[in-house]
């Protein structure tokens, strides 16, 4: 029987992680990154993406590859996948973390449910759920051969709950429709590809709770009022989730949700 530390550890292993950019793909780039995995970071902002495959590969002594794309692009996942198999021969694990969270020039997004738009839902779709199937498609075979091929889908609480309004109020922030349905789906897509890319490909989804980033306090206060565990998370809180589904000590789970909220589900 294998230790622990075996099953848990990517060494040699490939791992791309969309969204690579932003504060939770820069956690779980690094996750991978520490467990010995070669990391390919994609974000449509070329200089923050190309900064943090600088920073894994300076601090965590692997290699790492910056791939600049625009998911909302139907061709973008193709590309992805061919850049990392061009550059490393394989691919392990595929983490659809990027997510459309809203954009100053689209109208429509976090308003009340009247007033929200059809582009700012097309966007929301594209990004959070269309990519996410493009990619698992475009990796497909690369995975089934690994041996150990692992996709995680990052959801949401509120892919699986429906939303308090009374936390935002009197705030700017909302809860649009657009993000509840696409993350809802990947919930549904996690479980269509778990038994579609069976038994060489585990699918599960991670699915976080608020995560404390610059909040109004009124919102933070409310929020953790909700919350068992009496606080929003951080990046941090999400890492070891991430490292149990991406590695071979969840060898016998597929098709599963994991909310890592601190109990906000469990009231």
């Amino acid at each position: 029987m294998k230790r622990l530390s075996e099953l848990s550890r990517l060494d040699g292993r490939v791992a791309i992680v969309t969204g690579g950019a932003g504060h939770l793909g820069g956690a779980f780039a690094e996750t991978l990154a520490e467990l010995g995995a070669r990391v390919v970071a994609v974000d449509v902002a070329a200089d923050a993406v190309r900064a943090r495959a600088d920073e894994i590969a300076a601090h965590g002594g692997h290699e790492a590859l910056a791939v600049v794309a625009d998911l909302a692009e139907p061709a973008a996942a193709a590309a992805i996948v061919k850049q990392t198999l061009d550059r490393f021969g394989r691919l392990d694990v595929l983490v659809n973390n990027a997510a459309f969270t809203g954009a100053a020039d689209l109208p429509g997004w976090a308003v009340p449910f009247g007033d929200q738009k059809l582009p700012a839902w097309d966007a929301a779709l594209r990004v959070n759920l269309t990519a996410p199937f493009l990619l698992a498609q475009a990796a497909r075979e690369a995975l089934s051969v690994s041996g150990h091929g692992a996709v995680i889908n990052v959801g949401s609480i509120y892919g699986v709950l429906g939303p308090d309004f009374g936390l935002y109020e009197g705030t700017a922030m909302g809860n649009p429709a657009a993000y509840a349905a696409s993350k809802g789906g990947l919930v549904q897509l996690t479980r269509y590809l778990a038994t579609a890319l069976a038994p060489r490909v585990r699918v599960n989804c991670l699915a976080p709770g608020g995560i404390e980033r610059g909040q109004p306090d009124v919102f933070r206060g409310r929020y953790t009022a909700r919350t068992p565990l009496g606080r929003m998370a951080t990046e941090e809180d999400m890492k070891g989730a991430l490292a149990f589904l991406a590695s071979d000590a969840s060898a016998y789970v597929t098709g599963q949700t994991l909310l890592v909220d601190g109990g906000f589900s469990a009231w």
